[in-house]
């Protein structure tokens, strides 16, 4: 791996962590398209390990307060905001810890990514279009929780998106755009945290991959993602998420037209 394509990465993983686009998804596609050697799994555990650092790096005000009010006032409304984020994280974590192995492999397939790309494409514009958008975070029960949490497990699959499914998921039950966004954002701290655990033994396993590119594409990712999630919670205050819609759909057909030529 050049330097050069360690940035590439880590763009593409700060970018596709937040933004509703699924970065599964592109690190697959970005090897695939351009004839690339695949990282591996060493270096996609330290691309997320820079994602993780740049959700804590944004909402650890967020989360000393919550954690704080979830122990100490639970009934309270940021108190139950932490516990709902703790069963959110629930279904996520047992979706992970089942299906793993398709993940890593079966799930990979360019079509079948593309044909996810589409279809959350059209929920996210469905739920963006027709949802109510009155409800804040503050007014999340646990039922929106449980849902949200639920709809979390699809992104297992690469071109779901972890963020795309759960801001629909939040749209659907009325939430508002940026109430929605910052649900999904707190809620990928823990299960991006829990992601890079499990993984965490394959990079301690390898230590000579560290490498200045390998380094390099982690900070890349770190400040990508850090400035993405600002840049989404700036831009839905006065926008859609149609042009991410359109993004997904343009994409998921042209994987579809180039697996097809191929």
């Amino acid at each position: 791996m050049t330097l050069l394509q360690a940035i590439v990465y880590g763009v593409v993983q700060g970018l596709g962590e937040f933004l509703p686009i699924s970065s599964s998804a592109h690190l697959i596609l970005t090897p695939w398209f351009f004839g690339w050697t695949d990282p591996g799994l060493t270096f996609d555990v330290a691309l997320h390990v820079g994602t993780l650092i740049a959700v804590i790096a944004y909402f650890w005000r967020d989360w000393i307060r919550l954690i704080k009010k979830g122990f100490t006032e639970a009934l309270s409304s940021e108190g139950r905001l932490f516990w709902y984020l703790v069963i959110a994280t629930i279904p996520g974590g047992i979706a992970g810890f089942l299906l793993e192995a398709k993940a890593e492999t079966v799930f990979r397939a360019p079509l079948l990514i593309a044909i996810m790309l589409i279809v959350v494409g059209f929920l996210l514009y469905v739920a963006d279009r027709w949802g109510s958008k009155k409800k804040s975070m503050k007014t999340i029960t646990f039922p929106v929780s449980l849902w949200i949490g639920i709809c979390q497990m699809a992104a297992i699959i690469p071109g779901v998106s972890r963020s795309g499914v759960t801001i629909s998921a939040g749209l659907s039950a009325g939430l508002s755009r940026e109430s929605a966004a910052r649900f999904s954002f707190l809620l990928s701290t823990p299960i991006i945290f829990g992601a890079a655990l499990v993984k965490l033994p394959h990079l301690v396993a390898h230590p000579s991959a560290i490498s200045t590119d390998f380094v390099a594409g982690v900070i890349v990712s770190c400040i990508t993602g850090f400035a993405s999630i600002g840049f989404l919670l700036r831009f839905i205050q006065t926008r859609s998420f149609l042009p991410f819609t359109i993004y997904r759909f343009l994409l998921g057909a042209c994987v579809i037209a180039v697996a097809l030529i191929r």
